[in-house]
């Protein structure tokens, strides 16, 4: 019997098929099985490095908290104890604290029990403060011919002036801090699109673009640090983006962290929900820079009509006067 001959032989054939079925079910089976432990063992590893990173961050922020970087650490300054002692038994949080003023705090990188208490202290004696100043100034450095009464109304302006002054101040100081964050927000997330795309995990871009965008705005390297070691610590990832949104308060990175929560949730791309959000980054700095060119020439007309015109028509008409007298 010949090769060909056996070969189509069903005999043969169905031997060979069986073989063929066997063998694949034995790579099948085997291909599963691999693939669960080399992802087990992945799982193992990226456990592994979260417990690193986590134990890194908060060292870091340990670190930050205990050392004296100009009187304050990451988690503020050190209230005095007789700030404390006043705040306590005057009730000084159920006088001037609401829900907003923790993070009007958080805002303005004010976090803790201290400059809480500290921020309540003040507004307590500013007015005092403000009202005995204007008094002395009133009826000792300037007495002139007022009546002693106008000059105690207008002390009580002052100090019911100088009550507003802590929030004018807080207030002053949280719009400079979204003001630095606004300015480098678009650069850090195009480096943390860069090193997603990379393939690096969320939480290390966030960690390196923060180390990387400290030149440019400590505050929001700050943001981003803390950002970082919540999604060490916290077991729900959507709640570090949440407190990252709701610290800096702008728009722009709320976005951001609504997409980052969707992807989360839902299982899409980080890659691509960061692509999308930068190229609207990017879209909308132009149209900041837009909206200020626009707005650039009604802002000259008044330095040009008092400054440039009549300049020019002295320039013009200096000659022709010169002449007409000389003449």
């Amino acid at each position: 019997m010949s090769l060909v001959d056996r070969i189509v032989q069903p005999e043969f054939l169905i031997a060979v098929l069986a073989a063929i079925s066997a063998a694949a079910v034995v790579f099948t089976f085997g291909a599963h099985f691999a693939d669960r432990f080399e992802r087990n063992d992945r799982m193992k590893k990226v456990a592994l490095e979260r417990e690193q990173m986590r134990a890194r961050e908060m060292s870091r922020l340990r670190s930050q908290g205990n050392g004296k970087e100009e009187g304050r650490g990451i988690r503020g300054a050190e209230s005095k104890s007789y700030m404390k002692a006043a705040v306590d038994k005057f009730s000084l949080q159920k006088a001037f604290m609401d829900e907003n003023t923790v993070e009007k705090l958080a805002r303005a990188g004010l976090r803790g029990q201290a400059p809480l208490t500290s921020y309540l202290f003040f507004r307590f004696v500013s007015p005092i403060i403000l009202l005995l100043l204007a008094l002395f100034y009133l009826l000792f450095v300037t007495p002139g011919d007022r009546p002693l009464f106008l000059n105690v109304v207008i002390a009580i302006g002052v100090g019911i002036a100088g009550a507003y002054l802590p929030n004018l101040l807080l207030h002053n100081r949280v719009q400079k801090r979204q003001a630095s964050i606004q300015k480098a927000w678009s650069d850090a997330l195009d480096l943390m699109l860069l090193c997603v795309e990379a393939g690096m995990s969320i939480e290390h871009a966030i960690r390196r673009v923060s180390k990387e965008i400290g030149l440019q705005s400590p505050e929001l390297a700050e943001e981003l640090t803390l950002t970082t070691a919540e999604l060490s610590f916290l077991e729900d990832r959507g709640r570090a983006y949440e407190n990252l949104g709701k610290r800096t308060g702008l728009d722009g990175v709320r976005s951001v962290m609504t997409a980052l929560i969707q992807a989360d949730k839902y299982g899409t791309s980080v890659g691509q929900a960061l692509r999308v959000m930068a190229e609207e980054g990017r879209e909308q700095r132009m149209m900041e820079a837009e909206k200020k060119a626009a707005a650039l020439p009604p802002k000259m007309t008044v330095p040009l009509i008092v400054f440039f015109l009549p300049v020019l028509f002295i320039v013009i008409m200096a000659p022709a006067l010169i002449t007409a007298f000389s003449m």
